[in-house]
């Protein structure tokens, strides 16, 4: 067995060429593993636009690992309603203070938002955010705040004191509320289709629509600066005013 262990030791000190390599390559992964995703840091005076969201440097910085309540967004204590998203905001004001920020870029976002870990005067600014209890840890991302949202929690701080909807959960209501309440956009008539092919043409004769096949249809232009329009129907045409061309 000592054999066995020995003659193993010394194939491992003497590796050769493919060893090395193999060796080789492994340092490299793990270095590369381990090397920041962006060096990029940005610093200098911080405007705070929300809870999670700075101007930094000319640039919009969303914080990494957090997600603080929206600007709007209310939550409830004691049966009565409270601005937890401008009590974020505040909060964040109150900690960054008059103190430059130093933010270390992580990604950037859809939007182009770098997405930083930022930091004043030594402190982590959004671990201390969700200490309060002013921000969740946005455990999509990072769960490196995780502990600092269980004590919140333990001590009912800030959200935690009463009942809250998630951020992430209140953006997406809020958008879908924004789509049930809009119109759905007019369907604009494209020339030279089946559909909406029914010309709306204002001339001395009034509002007149022309349907395809008709006498005057193929000389008949659209001027939409004028108010003339295409229509997709003749029940719209006549809802909107215009009569069907004598020929």
């Amino acid at each position: 067995m000592r054999r066995f262990a020995g003659s193993r030791v010394r194939e491992q000190a003497r590796p050769g060429w493919p060893g090395a390599c193999r060796l080789l390559a492994g340092a490299i992964l793990a270095a590369c593993i381990a090397w920041p995703a962006s060096s990029e840091t940005l610093s200098g005076k911080a405007r705070v636009v929300d809870g999670d969201t700075f101007a930094v440097a000319g640039q919009r910085v969303r914080l990494h690992g957090i997600d603080a309540p929206e600007t709007r967004q209310t939550c409830s204590r004691d049966g009565r309603r409270w601005a937890c998203g401008r009590a974020a905001t505040k909060a964040m004001r109150r900690l960054v203070g008059r103190d430059p920020v130093r933010c270390e870029v992580r990604d950037r976002d859809r939007y182009g938002r770098a997405v930083a870990a930022c930091y004043a005067a030594g402190r982590d600014l959004q671990q201390q955010l969700v200490r309060q209890g002013l921000a969740l840890a946005y455990r999509r991302y990072s769960t490196r705040y995780v502990a600092d949202e269980d004590a919140a929690r333990a001590e009912g701080l800030g959200l935690w004191s009463g009942e809250f909807v998630e951020p992430w959960r209140w953006r997406r209501e809020a958008k879908a509320r924004r789509r049930a309440a809009s119109p759905r956009p007019q369907r604009q008539a494209i020339p030279g289709t089946g559909n909406c092919a029914i010309k709306g043409n204002i001339s001395r004769n009034g509002r007149i629509y022309h349907m395809p096949g008709a006498e005057h249809y193929d000389r008949t232009r659209i001027d939409a600066s004028k108010g003339e329009r295409w229509f997709c129907s003749e029940a719209e045409a006549r809802a909107a005013g215009w009569r069907r061309a004598r020929r």
